[in-house]
């Protein structure tokens, strides 16, 4: 009888347990580390084209970019232009992310001072949102990626409700009085992480 209530109590204690892994469970991007095969103007599989013009690019290789990737075999690319356009890229998450929580993630980040002339640094912007390519909640806007090596950075950001997308995208200095080439070169999103506060 001891021993039956015993086994009752250690079950259920499982189950609870189990239930709050499964709730902080980090959340994985699909091809993070956004491996292809090098080629301008293709978005690299498991991610939809979100930006303005034109696609973004899977380097090393093309436009004169032949820095060596942070991790796996290619990065992406995404430019600016001087027309107040620029590329971005989103994919619908595996599961949502949750209301009123604060997550953490990192990310390589780095800049070409090549890329046919798109030279100049720019920043990365984070949105998230419930329906696809579209910029609903601002989460994470980068310092100017002004260095040439790869850089991990952190960041943690705080929902205020549910959403099932995420849109990466390149973009200018705040404040800029003119609108610029620039370029941003990302790779190894890592997963994304419930924390206690942003």
């Amino acid at each position: 009888m001891i021993f039956d209530r015993f086994f009752l109590i250690l079950f259920f204690l499982s189950i609870s347990l189990f239930q709050i892994y499964a709730q902080r469970k980090p959340l994985v991007l699909a091809n993070p580390s956004f491996e292809g095969y090098p080629h301008d103007a293709i978005t690299p599989k498991k991610w939809k084209e979100c930006g303005f013009d034109s696609s973004p690019d899977i380097l090393p290789g093309p436009w004169g970019v032949y820095q060596k990737p942070s991790h796996g075999n290619t990065f992406l690319g995404l430019i600016t232009r001087e027309n107040n356009t620029w590329e971005a890229l989103g994919q619908k998450l595996p599961k949502p992310f949750k209301k009123n929580k604060c997550y953490k993630f990192s990310v390589d980040l780095s800049s070409s001072p090549a890329y046919a002339g798109y030279s100049n640094p720019t920043c990365l912007r984070v949105w998230l949102s419930n329906y696809e390519c579209k910029r609903t909640l601002l989460v994470v806007t980068s310092p100017i990626i002004d260095h040439y090596e790869w850089k991990t950075y952190e960041f943690m950001f705080s929902t205020n409700e549910a959403y099932k997308y995420i849109i990466i995208e390149c973009y200018y200095k705040k404040p800029s009085l003119n609108y610029y080439r620039g370029n941003i070169l990302i790779d190894n999103i890592s997963a994304f992480e419930m924390c206690d506060r942003a």
